[in-house]
């Protein structure tokens, strides 16, 4: 009976899909040789999705009434991530005590006109999967949601109530300033010496304008900060005209619904906005040096950590909307560098110019990294290094010698790499959806439309030597920027660096003395 019923099952296939296609296991059983290339006998055709408008990556860009801009780009998925960029930052404090912006970070997501706590908006955004987050910048403020696509009308409402309807209560702003003090306190006690360097270069690049404002709270100012004081703040840039409602992963038309709903005639909280108010400065480049010499709080502990001096010297180099900015982009990527214990591997970055020159070179030396900054009416580049107090002037002469040699002419092999690797880097950023919402709310926000990854592509590939050679040669007519932590004793003088870079090899000065 078993017998029988084998060879019914083995007739069944063979008539399914034919004989020559039935083949035998070596343990006898048979099965059927499909084709891969061929459809199946009896499927219905498949229908393949099309990439419809919605798809094509372009970023949708409408203008409200009362000038608020909605910008969005759809992406696939079940969450979105939406928010208000504001123009504003440290940079616009030239008539207000430095550190309101700081404030206002930490100030972000608390209460609001229909949210009693910080714990209530938290919870309301729970129910949807969501996260919300405010970080300020010189020139930017953004509040951020990602949540479920479906609770996009709540994520919009409570955008607005927390960026125009803040309560700003005095138990709040006190928490706020105990929260800006350990900031301040921490920030010089870190290990990582990068954010306060970078805070010391801006200073003394743009001495006491723009850029050059300090970003975090000074400790003088931290009790000065007041609710009356923010509000006349607020009032001045929280202005529709300045900002930008900027999504990603939702339709158009969706978002600039909400938007009217919610954003178009909210009265703020303090009154009526005076734009006539915004300061207009334009950045002054002055070039300078910064110096803090006391690092002592940075050993502590049972294992302190080697005494190292930082230095950070930067140029000039141009703002984000000039077409130059795009070679300084690439001239970045090509120095390159990193620390000294730095793991190698693909895409790391072990070929560019600080890593071979200096860091495979000099053993001494604990990191070289180069970093670009960029705003809307200026730049700086600059380059990190850190070593022995008693190699500082060693490694000043390493960094000056690095900045002369940008002004050879790039070889083919390194151009195309740092290229490459501009583009990769560019691309695998712009998959993340975080990323995409702020680079969508920046671009409409400094220039009124975006820039595709694919336009970027297009000018990063059409960047030649010529172009390095030449925004190089303009840098360095530029007064350099130094700023230094550290053991100065061994520091050379900011006339012989400024001497260094004028120079043809970037060597400092020779100095003698009769006594060691």
């Amino acid at each position: 009976m078993a017998a029988h019923m084998s060879r019914l099952r083995g007739w069944s296939r063979a008539q399914r899909y034919g004989i020559a296609v039935c083949r035998q296991y070596s343990s006898g059983s048979a099965y059927p040789n499909v084709s891969l290339s061929t459809p199946l006998p009896g499927i219905p055709k498949p229908v393949f999705a099309s990439v419809d408008g919605h798809e094509k990556h372009e970023t949708k860009i409408t203008t409200l009434e009362n000038g608020l801009k909605v910008a969005s780009q759809n992406k696939f998925g079940q969450f979105c991530t939406v928010g208000i960029l504001v123009n504003s930052g440290s940079r616009h404090e030239a008539k207000y005590p430095s550190g309101i912006a700081h404030f206002l970070e930490k100030l972000s997501f608390s209460s609001t006109a229909q949210f009693g706590s910080k714990d209530e908006i938290l919870l309301t955004l729970e129910k949807h999967g969501g996260i919300c987050d405010c970080q300020t910048s010189r020139d930017t403020t953004m509040y951020a949601v990602s949540a479920e696509v479906k609770g996009l009308d709540t994520v919009v409402n409570l955008l607005s109530d927390a960026v125009l309807q803040p309560r700003l209560l005095d138990e709040e702003i006190e928490m706020t300033r105990m929260a800006v003090q350990f900031e301040l306190e921490d920030l010089k006690m870190r290990p990582d010496p990068e954010p306060l360097l970078t805070e010391m270069i801006h200073a003394a690049a743009y001495r006491g304008n723009t850029v050059g404002l300090p970003r975090f709270c000074p400790p003088q100012n931290v009790e000065k900060i007041d609710r009356k004081l923010l509000h006349k703040y607020l009032q001045s840039y929280y202005c529709p005209e300045r900002m930008v409602l900027a999504g990603v992963g939702i339709e158009h038309e969706q978002l600039v619904q909400c938007a009217r709903k919610y954003l178009l005639n909210v009265k703020p909280v303090w009154g009526a906005s005076t734009p006539a108010n915004i300061d207009q400065s334009v950045v002054q480049y002055t070039g300078g040096i910064k110096m803090e010499k006391d690092m002592s709080d940075v050993s502590l502990g049972p294992t302190p950590i080697p005494e190292l001096t930082h230095i950070m010297i930067g140029l000039e180099s141009c703002s984000f909307l000039e077409d130059d900015f795009i070679p300084f982009a690439v001239l970045n990527m090509m120095m390159g560098g990193g620390g000294s214990f730095s793991a190698g591997g693909p895409g790391k970055g072990m070929f560019t110019r600080l890593y071979l020159n200096v860091l495979n070179r000099h053993h001494w030396m604990y990191n070289a990294t180069s970093y670009h900054h960029s705003y809307e009416d200026s730049g700086l580049l600059c380059i990190h290094a850190s070593a022995d107090p008693r190699q500082v002037r060693e490694m000043v002469e390493i960094i000056t010698t690095e900045f002369i040699q940008m002004t050879g002419t790039a070889g083919e092999i390194e151009l195309e790499r740092a290229k490459t690797q501009l583009k990769s880097m560019l691309m695998m950023n712009l998959e993340s959806r975080p990323v995409i919402f702020e680079d969508v709310g920046r671009q409409v926000l400094a220039t009124g439309k975006r820039k595709l990854p694919h336009e970027l592509r297009e000018l990063i590939s059409n960047v030649t030597a010529s172009d390095i050679k030449r925004v190089t040669t303009k840098m360095l007519r530029s007064k350099p920027a130094v700023a230094a932590l550290g053991d100065l004793t061994e520091l050379p003088s900011y006339e012989d660096i400024q001497a260094a870079l004028s120079s043809k090899d970037g060597r400092l000065p020779r100095i003698y003395r009769l006594f060691q």
